[in-house]
């Protein structure tokens, strides 16, 4: 799933939005309530306060308040291989602070008192491993570490609670269905009292329409002083969205998504893992063409070929998937014989 479907209600909102603005200028007000509701939507899935909730574009902008933060000579802790939108803000500034790699699995452990951040997936965008982030949150807490959990890849079928970490990122485009181009960041109030505000303009104002024009600034005491001047029409789409999925039971979407991720896995007789995200080895994308060919859509990462089931998909998705990889092999063994 390189991105998730949109549901019938944000196509509807994204129609009238681009009718609107073809009849006439674009009106902020609009747009302002939309991004109001998204993110207070979005607050009811995570399960946090809405005022701890900033506005953005991109993940790695969200990750670039912290890897500010981060003291000089302080390390932070990553998880080998996670998505690089949680690790190049801090390689990027590698001259002044020391970023260290570790398996997921291991993250809890490796903490240490010089660690000052833990940045981690809680779900790995490559293969779908479940990060324990109740145990690093513990780690992290019992040498003062603060913990960033990016929960792109987790949030819309993976029940989640934001305010276990000091602070979290999500793009929505993926499980929640959004345009591409919204996400979110929430700070506890201690962690956010300490960044600083390095995307400032004029959304991010106590009072937005009278933060247009310098040279004073007063920034918004909530998370929104961290808010970045919104891609307004995909917001529009954004609160369509999210406000479906805040009324869904998340537990409901879990348990659907993961009992077809795990009929798919029985069908090509590996273990069940919990996720909704499969990676299948795929060193020469052999599995992937077949796929594709079958009408499939699955993405290529780390050398594999992943699969992610969501509320859209049913039983026979399995079967079609499983049907095309059965081809695909056939097609392989005959090539490979020659004929």
């Amino acid at each position: 799933m390189a991105a998730g479907l949109p549901p019938r209600a944000t196509v509807e909102a994204l129609e009238r939005d681009l009718a609107d603005w073809s009849d006439g200028p674009a009106r902020p007000e609009r747009y302002d309530d939309a991004v109001r509701r998204a993110r207070a939507a979005f607050a009811r899935i995570v399960r946090i306060d809405p005022d701890r909730v900033a506005v953005g574009s991109q993940v790695s902008v969200g990750v670039s308040l912290f890897a500010d933060w981060v003291p000089d000579g302080a390390e932070v802790l990553c998880a080998t291989g996670d998505f690089s939108s949680m690790v190049f803000p801090f390689l990027a500034q590698g001259d002044r602070i020391r970023v260290r790699h570790v398996p997921v699995a291991a993250l809890a452990g490796e903490i240490r008192p010089e660690t000052a951040l833990v940045s981690f997936s809680l779900v790995q965008s490559a293969n779908g491993d479940i990060a324990d982030g109740a145990a690093i949150a513990a780690a992290a807490r019992a040498v003062d570490a603060r913990t960033l959990c990016d929960l792109t890849q987790a949030a819309g079928w993976l029940p989640v609670e934001a305010a276990q970490f000091d602070a979290t990122v999500c793009a929505t485009y993926k499980w929640l269905c959004a345009p591409r181009g919204v996400s979110f960041v929430t700070v506890a109030a201690d962690l956010g009292a300490e960044l600083r505000a390095v995307h400032a303009g004029w959304y991010a104002g106590a009072n937005v329409l009278e933060s247009c024009c310098g040279p004073q600034m007063t920034l918004a005491e909530s998370a929104r002083r961290f808010d970045v001047s919104p891609v307004w029409p995909c917001w529009v789409g954004a609160a369509a969205s999210l406000e479906l999925f805040a009324e869904v039971d998340p537990a409901e979407l879990h348990d659907h998504d993961v009992a077809l991720a795990d009929l798919f896995r029985a069908r090509l007789d590996l273990a069940a893992s919990g996720s909704a995200i499969i990676s299948l080895s795929d060193p020469d994308g052999s599995r992937r063409a077949a796929l594709e060919v079958a009408g499939c859509v699955v993405a290529r990462r780390a050398g594999g070929t992943r699969l992610s089931f969501h509320a859209w998909n049913d039983e026979a998705d399995v079967e079609h998937a499983v049907r095309a990889l059965d081809v695909g092999l056939v097609r392989s063994v005959r090539a490979c014989a020659g004929r």
